[in-house]
């Protein structure tokens, strides 16, 4: 004869004595780090319209003890006992045109502009760089690795980047004290892979090719790696939705995630490549969501890929930048890392330089990515000339440092120094920390770097003055935020 209920207990007090054993020889929890800002001294660095502030050094601060802050004190909270993303490093990329543009320079603006970039004392301290895999639009014409029809990749050569791109990596390489984190992207397989027979406007990889094309991303790895150039990464094909007038092809997300489980991811792994960092989607905010979906939901794919990387072009259409679908893609799926891989300013007119708006669409786009989780942020072309190219089909853009070629003398925008407000000081292996505005005139972002300095960065894109009170854990100091500016407050 059974007792359900004397069963039912016995088995209730097994399974609580298992738990409470399993507990007990648990580990205890670490404890949340602490931190005080008592006695700490902060430097402020500012960047502003309609002054000569540029990155420059305008206030020492020090805290005082501060109790609960009133609604009536505009305040920029920050909590570095609460920490989110690490972050990889920010730069920019190393095109032809970059490259041509500096084979130009007089030999002191072409170390200047090294400096500029790459020091992380003289200059805003660029530790990330794409490049690509034969020609983009910002190439002066159409080119590619291998002979016309070579299935087999036989006559594959680098032999075209060896006159101008190859030795300007290896300077900026340099400059960067010997390490730069490098990936690369293609715009279009070769015309004769393609169902259009041409590597501009669009078109598809046909799908006898797809074996071959992987292959072509190896070749390009192991040449670049031969010639002294370390690759961490490679997006599997630039803004794969857009038939553009130069380099383009078109995959859809199915593609794309048929592409890298049946053929890309395959190969890398056999080729001793598995720990390249392979990056989906690399185009706009607007459909990532479901780019992601697509990639990550089917396991066979999901496995080879890092992250997912992304632009801010979507404001083509008349929307504004759609950060909200960064953090649908990092709260769903949070294993999965965010790159930024691309962004510039279209339209160059050479009376723009000076635009105020170059700027802060750079800090408004980089502040909001990382809040949103981003690890790490690439601007596009690093350097133009004074047309905004060379660009074989007239698409030209502006760079946060111009080459004027004629003169010889380098042009800074302000989109250079709003960069600098984060690269300068937020820096690889630095952790984004909890922070917080009590107006909405002052957007904010904080890191905690690994050397334990905290850098909160504040940015007021509007015509007004705020003054408030940075406050970190019961102790505040005061400062004003000025009229169209971005300023970074590095805690000692």
């Amino acid at each position: 004869m059974q007792y359900p209920l004397l069963a039912a207990l016995l088995a209730t007090t097994l399974t609580t004595g298992a738990l409470a054993q399993k507990k007990a020889s648990t580990p205890a929890a670490k404890p949340t780090p602490t931190y005080s800002a008592a006695g700490r001294q902060v430097q402020v660095y500012t960047t502003a319209d309609k002054t000569e502030l540029r990155l420059a050094a305008t206030d020492k601060l020090s805290f005082q003890a501060q109790p609960q802050p009133l609604e009536t004190q505009p305040t920029v909270f920050v909590d570095p006992t609460h920490s989110f993303q690490t972050m990889l490093g920010i730069g920019g990329a190393l095109t032809d045109a970059a490259a041509e543009t500096f084979s130009k320079l007089p030999k002191a603006q072409q170390q200047e502009f090294l400096q500029a970039y790459y020091s992380p004392t003289k200059g805003i301290g660029y530790t990330l760089a794409r490049t690509s895999i034969h020609s983009t639009d910002f190439s002066t014409a159409p080119y590619t690795y291998v002979a016309e029809g070579d299935k087999e990749l036989k006559t594959f050569s680098i032999k075209h980047d060896e006159q101008y791109r190859i030795p300007f990596i290896k300077q900026a390489m340099a400059a960067a004290g010997g390490k730069l984190t490098m990936y690369v992207s293609p715009w279009s397989p070769p015309a004769w892979m393609k169902d259009t027979k041409e590597m501009l406007r669009g078109g598809k990889l046909l799908p006898e090719y797809r074996q071959n094309w992987a292959n072509y991303y190896v070749k390009f790895i192991q040449a670049y790696e031969k010639a002294g150039i370390p690759i961490w990464g490679l997006t599997v094909q630039n803004e794969p939705m857009a038939k553009q007038k130069w380099e383009s092809c078109i995959f859809t997300a199915e593609e794309e995630r048929d592409f890298v489980k049946g053929y890309l991811g395959p190969t890398l792994k056999k080729a001793g490549m598995g720990d390249r960092k392979l990056i989906g989607w690399d185009h706009n905010r607007d459909l990532m969501f479901q780019r992601a979906a697509t990639l990550f939901d089917d396991p066979e794919a999901s496995q080879y890929f890092w992250g997912l990387g992304y632009h801010w072009y979507e404001t083509w259409t008349g929307s504004g930048m759609q950060f909200d679908n960064l953090r649908r893609v990092h709260e769903t799926y949070p294993d999965k890392h965010l790159i930024f891989t691309e962004g510039c300013v279209e339209n160059f007119q050479f009376s723009g330089i000076q635009d105020w708006r170059l700027g802060e669409r750079y800090g408004y786009s980089m502040l909001n990515d990382f809040n949103a989780g981003t690890e790490a942020w690439t601007d596009w072309n690093i350097l133009l000339d004074e047309t905004g190219g060379p660009n074989h089909v007239g698409n030209f853009c502006y760079a946060p440092i111009i080459g004027d070629t004629r003169s010889g003398k380098l042009l800074y925008t302000n989109a250079y120094y709003y960069i600098g407000h984060f690269a300068k000081f937020v820096r690889p292996g630095a952790k984004r920390i909890a922070t917080a505005s009590s107006r909405d005139v002052l957007q904010t972002t904080a890191f905690l770097n690994t050397d334990g300095k905290v850098a909160v960065v504040v940015l007021n894109t509007t015509e007004k003055e705020q003054p408030f009170q940075l406050w970190i854990k019961g102790q505040a100091t005061q400062t004003t935020s000025r009229p169209h500016s971005i300023m970074t407050m590095v805690v000692n």
